[in-house]
């Protein structure tokens, strides 16, 4: 016999003990909305991936007192300086000595996040945002810092510092060009 709010087994002639068919009684609409209640409040973080939309993080480059993977907040605030802030210091580059800006993206699909949240989530993709900045040290010396930007802080940035440097942004490709101008 089954009920449309509770699901259990059971047998109509007594040949077996009830309690041995018994599954368990289930509310399936407190699953249900259980189920939906815990998709929401994963989905948010899982759908944020690793690095958050308004931070920045140090991926790579000729910066020795840097680590591959520091995340902390840039800023083009200052006029004189761009500044990238992480637990422990803080990097600065004097836009004159910047000679070059690069802008790229790397798009890829969401596939954890399909496994885990729903299978329509592998339709969609996740795009990472990266600088490369070239300019010269103290000592004259050519160096290179590459940075990922969270979404929230790609353009902003981008166009400060073409501005404040006076070097145009060079971009890898024609979607890093829509996604860095905005069109």
């Amino acid at each position: 016999m089954w009920n449309s709010t509770e699901i259990y087994a059971t047998r109509d002639d007594d040949s077996f003990p009830r309690a041995a068919f018994f599954i368990g009684r289930v509310n399936v609409k407190k699953v249900i909305v259980l189920f939906l209640l815990t998709s929401f409040l994963l989905e948010t973080p899982l759908w944020a991936g690793g690095l958050g939309s308004d931070k920045t993080m140090y991926i790579g480059g000729t910066v020795a007192s840097l680590k591959a993977g520091v995340e902390g907040k840039s800023s083009t605030a200052d006029t004189k300086v761009f500044v990238f802030e992480y637990k422990g210091g803080r990097f600065v580059v004097p836009y004159d000595r910047v000679d070059s800006l690069e802008y790229g993206q790397k798009a890829g699909r969401r596939v954890g996040m399909a496994i885990l949240v729903s299978p329509v989530l592998i339709f969609s993709k996740k795009r990472k945002h990266f600088l490369t900045l070239g300019y010269t040290d103290e000592n004259d010396k050519q160096q290179a810092a590459v940075f990922e930007l969270g979404k929230d802080i790609v353009r902003v940035t981008l166009a400060s510092l073409e501005a404040r440097t006076g070097r145009k942004i060079e971009y890898q490709d024609e979607e890093a060009r829509k996604s860095g101008v905005g069109n």
